[in-house]
């Protein structure tokens, strides 16, 4: 679901209620939590929750939105002070971490990215731009696409989202991952701490 029009006061207090349930129960007990239960903790019918968020995956980006948003932003922010390669590599270790926020969103993933709210929208483009850098720099191999991208996401994320101290183990696969897409000509990068 995209953008929502203007809301009555009534349908934005529901739709803000859902959303809080929906991030507590996520956190609580995992994404693949009944959507019942989120519309019995906002206090809401079924059929409410099903008029705002059609999907569980239109649900789950509204709730990731301005996350997905601060973390475009810092990642811009961070961009050009690091090479092309740490930067898609700390990118991509980065949206591991925000997926593996809520346990089962990682076979999501790709669906929530496309739902078009405007953190989804930013954390897409951010990613491309990131990959179009690299490739027009010739650092990154020019066969590469975002969607790329988020199949290793997703992998990285399902392989790690039970592990209890998952970061090492993140930051080696995005490592592999990065290291399979450079061109062999690329200069090689070491990981920086940012």
């Amino acid at each position: 679901m995209t953008e929502d029009a203007p809301l009555r006061a009534d349908a934005r207090r529901n739709r803000d209620q859902i959303l809080a349930a929906a991030e507590a129960v996520f956190l609580e007990r995992g994404a693949r939590v009944s959507l019942e239960d989120v519309a019995k903790r906002a206090g809401v019918g079924i059929g409410t929750l099903y008029r705002r968020f059609p999907t569980r995956e239109d649900l789950l980006a509204a709730t990731y939105s301005a996350r997905f948003l601060a973390f475009a932003e810092t990642t811009r922010n961070r961009g050009e002070k690091i090479g092309p390669l740490d930067a898609l590599r700390t990118y991509l270790q980065d949206l591991v971490r925000y997926t593996n926020m809520y346990r089962g969103v990682a076979a999501s993933l790709g669906t929530v990215l496309q739902i078009g709210t405007p953190g989804c929208r930013a954390t897409s483009e951010e990613g491309a731009r990131l990959l179009t850098r690299g490739q027009t720099v010739g650092a990154i191999r020019p066969d590469i696409r975002f969607d790329d991208l988020v199949c290793i996401a997703t992998a990285i994320s399902l392989a790690t989202e039970q592990d209890s101290a998952p970061q090492a183990r993140i930051a080696h696969l995005a490592g592999v991952f990065i290291n399979g897409i450079a061109c062999p000509q690329a200069p090689v990068e070491r990981p920086t701490s940012v």
